[in-house]
C-alpha cells in the first residue's frame, strides 16, 4: 500500500465534476471577466481550480447559452470580456443545484453508513 498522498482523494476529478456548477454559482452572484472567476473560485475554497479549466468552461457555457457576454473598455490594459448568466444559465443552475445536493446526500449517507464499521 502507499503513502497517504496516494490514498488522497484526487480532488481535480472531483472539480471537474463540479466546475460548471460552480462556476456559474458565482456568475450568479454578479457577472465577471475571466481571471475574476478564477479568483472568486479560489476565494470560496477552490484553491486548486486551473485558470485554463475556468476559461474553457467560460467558453463552453456560452456556446451552450447559459452565459451572456459583454465587453469592458479597460484604461490599464485590454478590455475585458465580463460573463453573465443566461435565463437559461439560471434555469440549469437551479436544476443542477438540486441534482448536487441529492448527490451529496447519497453520499453522505454512504460514507456513513460504511464509517459505522471503521471505528
Amino acid at each position: 500500500m502507499g503513502d497517504a498522498s496516494d490514498r488522497r482523494l484526487d480532488r481535480s476529478q472531483l472539480l471537474k465534476g463540479v466546475l460548471d456548477l460552480a462556476t456559474l454559482s458565482v456568475l450568479a452572484e454578479e457577472d465577471g471577466y475571466g481571471y475574476d472567476v478564477v479568483r472568486r473560485l479560489r476565494v470560496h475554497g477552490l484553491t486548486d481550480v486551473a485558470e485554463a479549466s475556468v476559461y474553457g468552461t467560460l467558453r463552453r457555457l456560452f456556446s451552450m447559452g447559459l452565459l451572456t457576454s459583454y465587453v469592458v473598455p479597460s484604461e490599464e490594459g485590454p478590455h475585458r470580456k465580463y460573463y453573465g448568466i443566461s435565463p437559461t444559465g439560471h434555469e440549469w443552475l437551479r436544476e443542477q443545484k438540486s441534482q448536487w445536493i441529492e448527490f451529496r446526500d447519497v453520499i453522505n449517507t454512504i460514507s456513513e453508513t460504511n464509517n459505522k464499521g471503521d471505528k
